[in-house]
């Protein structure tokens, strides 16, 4: 008997649908680029994108903990002398809170043209409201995975904009 290797026709894809409100940000990328990868399935296969598109929903209210709040930087640089930029975590959230999620999730996923088409099947939006519901998409319950161990140090951005 041979080993099967899977080619990218046999591959099926499902919709999951994870809903980030009260969910810590690091716990959420991590589980949610294990399904844009494809290793929740026995046919997973390194070489081969396999994995499911995952929608996210209610980003604007995903959790950090302790200090990161405030003290997280998200840092790129032009390549220009001068050219560092730093947008803090607390103003991309109160603008964009789902490129905060995007970039989680993408620095999670491989480095090349894998990771690239995988982090095209993660739709993220702000509130409660997408417009996959043709899809289907399955609801995948992360609050016991992901759920902050200390409820203290959890914080959320409209705690510290007061919104």
């Amino acid at each position: 008997m041979k080993t099967h290797s899977i080619k990218p026709s046999d591959v099926t894809r499902e919709w999951w649908i994870v809903d980030a409100d009260g969910v810590v940000l690091g716990r959420l990328a991590s589980e949610v680029a294990k399904i844009l990868r494809g290793k929740h399935k026995p046919t997973f296969a390194p070489h081969v994108d396999v994995g499911d598109h995952v929608v996210i929903v209610n980003a604007s209210k995903v959790v950090l903990t302790g200090n990161k709040l405030i003290a997280k930087q998200y840092i790129r640089h032009s390549g220009y002398p001068g050219g560092l930029r730093s947008v803090p975590y607390s103003k991309l959230m109160a603008t964009r809170p789902e490129l905060a999620i995007e970039k989680a999730v993408k620095g999670m996923l491989p480095a090349n043209r894998l990771g690239r088409s995988m982090i095209k099947k993660l739709k993220v939006y702000a509130g409660s409201q997408h417009p996959h519901s043709a899809q289907d998409p399955n609801p995948m319950d992360l609050k016991e995975v992901a759920a902050p161990q200390d409820p203290e140090q959890a914080h959320t951005i409209e705690e510290v904009t007061g919104g």
